[in-house]
């Protein structure tokens, strides 16, 4: 999957409208002269994708992104290509630029029809021009039966501005749903494409501005963004040659309960690869020989209660709690003694488990915590089910924030990731299906950990630390391939990142 969007810059459907709006008065065109543009720029991509094919078949539904789909349909007839236009919409109710763009096809010779249940496209490309930014759901019978046609054609599909069926604000998708190629999205990038459903549903995202001036975006504050790995990676602190280890930090794993040592492990071995300068780990007693002969540069301790951790929490200056932690009354008491030390704080898996219980800790006050929910994770946090959080991902990250105070990251297809520092939250444009194996996110709460202890404020910590991840994890599929990778895997291709051999 690649994404090629010009502009790092995400807006909902509202904020696109807006833009729209202001860019039609400030350069004084007609609006039809935007569709125009988005049309002849889709039809440009679909000659450039897939050459001149045999013939297009485009779905039209009502407003202007039916528009778009007719003015596509328009230029494929002018240079002699077959075209079936289906439309969902009587002629009345279309909007009065798609009407405009209907009559220009019309002239143009292709070749109109009603849409019906059962309709049945056997050759070319498929255009999805039926609702864009429009859907919000529910989704009406006969728009779920066109898409449902659409997506068993099995032919190539190019969405225009979004697929059907997805939501541009939240990520969430309807039952059904256009699985397209190829997505031309204009104007604006929309935040819900990278997200949730949105990664599965566009394909490839290609942005055209329509040549917009890009003053017009200086009015309009952007709603999020999409992280960029080059630039988070200038934070990165620079080694002078008298560096030495106390320098960079001290990171402590606390975690392992008996027969999860591997996630404590995994954790530590990546915080010592993401550069801190000390790294070591309070476990049950069980796991030190193996940690030891795994990592020998990784200091183990064996600790039974949260009595015998306490005076060992003097030396660490960050704290990665929840690997393998579990929920019995040692992992409680482990949390507790973590927490009341102050010292910045990556949350993970159990210790969020925990937390959500409400019972360990009362009033948690999160500012130097980094915590790292998997939606269902979230859902617990939250007091919603994991379907809520899905339904939308930039709400529950927000709701997260302002609850704990802390940075979060909501792990998924898209990382958000959402702190008091900065107004939009980031969206992580890395990772791949690979990465649904056990262990990642251990790996992930160590490299953002190591990342705190070499001084990055905990929003940028999160941030670089979720982008190295992630695309450490598409070199090692790139190189080997999805299946069969695994969390320990991303060890590697991290340290290539780390010394910008990848970038």
């Amino acid at each position: 999957m690649s994404h090629i969007v010009i502009q790092d810059a995400l807006y909902t459907a509202k904020s696109v409208r807006q833009l729209d709006a202001l860019a039609l008065q400030a350069q004084d065109i007609p609006s039809i002269t935007l569709m125009k543009r988005a049309g002849r720029a889709a039809f440009n991509e679909l000659l450039a994708e897939w050459g001149t094919p045999e013939h297009v078949t485009v779905f039209c539904g009502a407003g202007n992104n039916a528009g778009d789909g007719y003015i596509v349909a328009a230029l494929a007839a002018d240079k002699g290509i077959p075209v079936r236009v289906v439309e969902l919409s009587a002629i009345e109710k279309l909007s009065a630029d798609a009407a405009t763009a209907r009559e220009f096809c019309l002239k143009a010779g292709a070749q109109f029809e009603a849409f019906e249940a059962g309709l049945d496209v056997q050759e070319g490309v498929i255009v999805d021009a039926l609702l864009g930014i429009g859907y919000s759901g529910p989704m009406r019978a006969q728009y779920g039966e066109a898409i449902a046609a659409i997506n068993a054609a099995a032919l190539p599909v190019l969405a225009l501005d979004l697929p059907s069926g997805l939501c541009a604000d939240t990520g969430s998708a309807a039952d059904v749903a256009v699985k397209a190629d190829i997505t031309v999205t204009f104007v604006a990038a929309k935040q819900g494409m990278f997200t949730g459903r949105g990664p599965a549903l566009c394909g490839e995202i290609i942005y055209h501005s329509l040549d917009i001036n890009e003053e017009i975006f200086e009015h309009l504050s952007p709603d999020a963004k999409l992280m960029d790995l080059d630039d988070l990676m200038d934070n990165f602190p620079d080694r002078e040659i008298d560096a030495y280890k106390n320098q960079f930090g001290h990171v402590m794993v606390i975690g392992g309960d008996n027969g999860f040592g591997g996630a404590a492990m995994m954790a530590a071995e990546c915080a010592l690869r993401t550069g801190s300068g000390l790294v070591s780990v309070a476990t049950r007693p069980i796991h030190v020989a193996a940690l030891l002969a795994r990592q020998p540069e990784i200091m183990v301790s064996g600790v039974i209660s949260g009595q015998e951790l306490e005076p060992l929490l003097d030396r660490p200056t960050v704290l990665v709690v929840g690997p393998g932690l579990g929920r019995s009354p040692w992992s409680e008491q482990l949390l507790q003694k973590a927490v009341a030390t102050g010292v910045p704080m990556v949350m993970d898996a159990d210790a969020l488990n925990i937390l959500a219980e409400g019972r360990v800790i009362a009033q948690p006050d999160g500012r130097q915590w980094v915590m790292t929910p998997h939606p269902a994770e979230a859902g617990r946090l939250l007091g919603i089910s994991v379907a809520e959080v899905q339904a939308d991902r930039f709400s529950a990250a927000r709701r997260l924030q302002e609850k704990f105070n802390a940075t979060i990251v909501l792990k998924g297809v898209g990382t958000l990731i959402a702190s008091a520092d900065e107004a939009e939250i980031a969206v992580c444009p890395y990772g791949n299906p690979g990465m649904a194996s056990g262990g990642m996110g251990d790996v992930l709460s160590g490299i953002i950990g190591a990342l705190l202890a070499q001084g990055l404020t905990p929003s940028i910590a999160a941030q670089l630390g979720c982008c190295l991840h992630s695309a450490a994890a598409d070199m090692a599929t790139q190189e080997q391939g999805v299946r069969g990778f695994v969390a320990s895997d991303i060890a590697p291709f991290l340290r290539k990142l780390l010394n910008k051999e990848g970038l």
